[in-house]
């Protein structure tokens, strides 16, 4: 290394004219000491460009030395009482690590993270303390996006304020009694407390970001005031590798999201080992974050390198930093001052003779910028006031500060949850806490009297901004009326003569209606991903505009026609172009506005099914997290139904993953009038009664006549289950058809073809909801169970067809698993036979489509007769004689196995 500092020298030796040189670079001293440096960066931009434009050859650099952004003179420093500071942060170290300890020596199995708060703890302490407003009259409080393994040191924190009891923390991930705490941010799981989920990584960063830009949506349509409020996000260097961490920051840079501050935690470790070990990581983030735009400022060194840096006359120093590698930095931190001599310093002589005078313990505790409160205020001061970019604050720290031999830099240090006596007594004496020895086994927590100096001071920074955090709204204070079900009047109708809707375009009357209602109207937030034609939304663009924050600065190429592609500094709908990723955070966003915003907000995303779930399943089962409400609309939904999309667009199987997310209601219609009275009913649910689901209702792009509305079907609909058409009373034979989506027509025509061709009468079942009947089958199934003196309940699948007779087959463009799903609350000794499209997906025509996957109305009037024949009402011959009628080979291979 001290050869390659050498050779820098060397060249800088070789420098034809060096009183030149000294003179230019005099003369930038001079601007700097004079004007400031931002008249040395303008003139420096003003040279670049002047010479790049004359041909010289100017490599770009989104990269600045391996130093902190803030000069040491510039900074601002902290107006808090350290010393207090210093102690708080130290009792909340311990009671963090506590805490995990406790629990694992009751339980090994529980786990916990003691690492991550270690090494954010005086970030956290500076924002607490100086900067994160809560909720106030004039303030809406600002948005924390809390890495979710330091929770423990969230709890700690909450313990001292008196909003967390000993209880609690000694239950630590014990949560099944009530007495708990979850082990990281779950609103669903401390509704009052954590305002979003962060565990999963990369998801706080995107989630982050749409926020922010939410917020400014809100303001731009004069719903809400947000623009005194801020979006924090924490996040870990390694969590940056995450794709959605990084994949939005060009959005944020674009939007000019100043209300965003983003901290990376740089501790340089992964879960198991350095980010890069090779490389720095730093300085790929700078460069990644400047050029999408954003404001970037890098807290590397702590205060006491600021005289080494001063005395760095030569920039050796600097040019050792920079060249020195993560994989290095993060040994230096895991063993002591002589080997920092050694290995960091001894790279070149003159620093050797730097730090001659300091003593071994003096180089180990020099401290990296994110243990500095000084230079952690400065870096948030400069995020708080910046305008016009967002901000990330690149903060160098070590994981597991604290912890000493038992995790300190050391690549086990995020799975560090026991520690020995010996390690509890060194950590102990590391942040002085005033436990004697003989309590030590027990590691107590600590928490002193309410009229301690540092409790009272504690309480008042809180007091000054607002109030406590986090803390989370559970229900707006808003009341917004819903429109009664006959306000949807246009699609409960039926159909003239020879008139054909979709179920896409019974939907988008019902956005039109609502757009229009008076209550709701400024409220709905469409969400579009770039297909907003396919689904016929195009009509929204000129009636309520897309939102963009500079407006509409050209005139679009489709300005003569009556849906052209209006932007608006006020718009309602968000289109999202390619990027459902990003969508889904927008729809989050508003699907949880009722809690951060106090503003009830009712979103509507609409996309291919294909498309939705499956892409951003982890996003949604975090809305359910969040207690999420709102409408996810799956467009050209079923495998057979977007016919000519090929495998990877013809969906199957969204359902069955819209079935594993609790309070997801999801329904899958066939009509326009059960779309009606779905939607209406989630609005009820979410709007007017603040219940705290979301709907996933997948759509149809295929047009058909709609039988409407009778009266009477509205609460079976709803429930997922109802007598759409009822054969003849009286009849030798009999099958009870179901199906859902559009397969329900294929099973409507095999109810003709079992009348005409086989003299056989059928009632057909409309099920909206499989998911939602197995759910109420399950509720019932389970009070059986633990009610058993009492009269038995009975589901509402088995209720509805106790009275009727036959086998029982059933027909959806989903695999067989979608209605597998109710098959234990079928009436005992009735057949039922399910019909469903397992496989991939292809191109074709929807019939041969329908055909290949067996779910036309040929295979269901065969699988019924079958059913039929099984059960000893025919004979089998019957069932062949229809497969050679129906023109089926029985040799046919299976679409699943194809």
């Amino acid at each position: 290394m001290s050869a390659q500092i050498d050779q820098v020298l060397a060249q800088a030796a070789n420098d034809p004219d060096v009183m030149e040189t000294q003179e230019w670079l005099d003369a930038l001293e001079a601007v700097i000491e004079n004007e400031g440096p931002d008249r040395a960066h303008y003139l420096m931009e003003r040279l670049i460009d002047l010479a790049r434009r004359r041909g010289a050859q100017i490599p770009f650099s989104s990269t600045t030395a391996y130093v902190n952004t803030i000069p040491a003179d510039l900074g601002e420093n902290s107006p808090g009482n350290l010393e207090y500071e210093e102690r708080l942060r130290s009792w909340m170290r311990w009671n963090a690590m506590a805490m995990v300890v406790k629990a694992n020596r009751v339980d090994g199995d529980l786990g916990g993270h003691i690492s991550s708060f270690a090494s954010l703890a005086n970030m956290l302490g500076t924002g607490f303390n100086h900067f994160w407003h809560a909720p106030t009259e004039d303030h809406g409080g600002d948005l924390l996006y809390i890495q979710g393994h330091s929770s423990p040191g969230v709890y700690a924190r909450a313990f001292l304020e008196g909003r967390l009891s000993e209880e609690q923390l000694i239950n630590f991930r014990r949560e099944v009694d009530g007495h708990g705490l979850s082990s990281y941010p779950h609103p669903k799981l401390m509704p009052d407390f954590w305002q979003f989920p962060t565990v999963s990584m990369g998801l706080g960063p995107l989630m982050a970001i749409y926020q922010a830009r939410f917020l400014k949506y809100l303001q731009a349509r004069e719903i809400a005031k947000t623009d005194n409020r801020k979006v924090w996000v924490f996040c870990g260097d390694g969590e940056m590798d995450e794709v959605e961490s990084m994949g939005a920051i060009g959005v944020a840079g674009r939007e000019q999201l100043d209300n965003l501050v983003m901290v990376v935690n740089c501790n340089l470790q992964r879960l198991d080992g350095p980010v890069r070990g090779n490389g720095k990581i730093i300085q790929e983030l700078e460069g990644e974050f400047r050029g999408a735009g954003w404001n970037v400022i890098k807290i590397i060194w702590g205060s006491n390198w600021d005289p080494l840096l001063a005395k760095d006359k030569d920039g050796i120093l600097q040019r050792v930093m920079m060249e020195t590698l993560d994989g290095e930095y993060q040994n230096y931190k895991a063993k002591d001052g002589a080997y920092v001599r050694k290995n960091f310093f001894g790279k070149h002589p003159k620093l050797l003779e730097m730090v001659s005078r300091m003593s071994d313990d003096d180089l180990w505790h020099l401290l990296r910028g994110g243990h500095d409160p000084h230079k952690v205020y400065a870096g948030f001061k400069q995020a708080q006031e910046h305008k016009g970019q967002p901000t990330v604050l690149l903060v160098k720290t070590v994981k597991g500060y604290g912890m000493g031999k038992s995790g300190e830099a050391r690549n086990t240090a995020h799975q560090t949850k026991k520690l020995d006596d010996e390690a509890v007594r060194e950590m102990r004496d590391r942040f002085n806490l005033p436990i004697a020895d003989e309590h030590l086994a027990d590691i107590p927590f600590f928490k002193p009297a309410d009229d301690a100096p540092e409790m009272k001071y504690l309480h008042e920074r809180r007091a000054a901004l607002g109030g406590y955090l986090p803390q989370r709204r559970q229900q707006a204070d808003e009341k917004l009326p819903v429109p009664e079900l006959a306000a949807f009047k246009a699609v409960l109708d039926p159909t003239a003569e020879g008139r054909e809707i979709s179920t896409t375009q019974a939907y988008v009357r019902i956005i039109s209606i609502l757009l229009r209602d008076a209550s709701l109207g400024k409220r709905l937030v469409p969400i579009l991903v770039d297909e907003s034609r396919t689904f016929g939304m195009e009509g929204l663009f000129r009636q309520i505009g897309i939102y963009n924050r500079e407006g509409q600065l050209y005139e679009p190429v489709d300005k003569d026609q009556v849906s052209y592609y209006r932007e608006d500094k006020a718009g309602q709908i968000l289109q999202e172009g390619i990027n459902e990723a990003g969508a889904m955070a927008s729809w989050i966003a508003a699907a949880t506005s009722y809690s951060t915003n106090n503003r009830i907000m009712v979103p509507f995303y609409t996309f291919y099914s294909m498309f939705g779930l499956q892409r951003i399943g982890d996003l949604a089962w975090a809305a359910g997290d969040m207690r999420a409400r709102g409408f996810l609309l799956g467009g050209t939904a079923g495998r057979t139904t977007l016919n000519g999309e090929g495998l990877q667009h013809e969906d199957g199987h969204s359902h069955i993953l819209a079935s594993t997310i609790p309070n997801c209601v999801p329904y899958d219609p066939t009509f326009a009038h059960e779309v009606a009275v779905i939607m209406q009913d989630g609005l009820k649910r979410m709007i007017e009664n603040q219940e705290d689901v979301f709907y996933y209702i997948t759509l149809m792009n295929e047009n058909y006549p709609q039988p409407g509305l009778k009266e009477g079907q509205e609460q079976d609909i709803i429930k997922g289950l109802y007598l759409l058409q009822e054969g003849a009373k009286k009849s030798k034979n009999r099958v009870q058809l179901m199906g859902s989506g559009t397969i329900l027509r294929e099973v409507i025509a095999a109810a003709d073809l079992l009348k005409d061709d086989w003299g056989i009468v059928s009632d057909v079942w409309s099920a909206p909801s499989f998911t939602l009947l197995a759910r109420d089958g399950q509720d019932v199934e389970r009070w059986n169970m633990l009610h058993p003196a009492d009269a038995p309940r009975v589901a509402h699948v088995t209720q509805s067809l106790q009275g009727t007779s036959g086998p029982i087959v059933v027909a959806t463009d989903y695999m067989r698993t979608f209605a597998e799903q109710v098959r234990a609350f079928i009436p005992k000794e009735r057949t039922y036979k399910v019909l469903g499209t397992d496989g991939f997906g292809r191109s074709d025509s929807r019939a041969k489509l329908r055909e290949f996957f067996e779910v036309n109305r040929y295979f269901v009037t065969v699988a019924a007769l079958k059913a039929l024949a099984d059960d000893g009402a025919i004979a089998p011959s019957v069932v062949a004689e229809a497969i050679a009628k129906y023109g089926i080979n029985p040799e046919k291979v299976n679409p699943v196995t194809l």
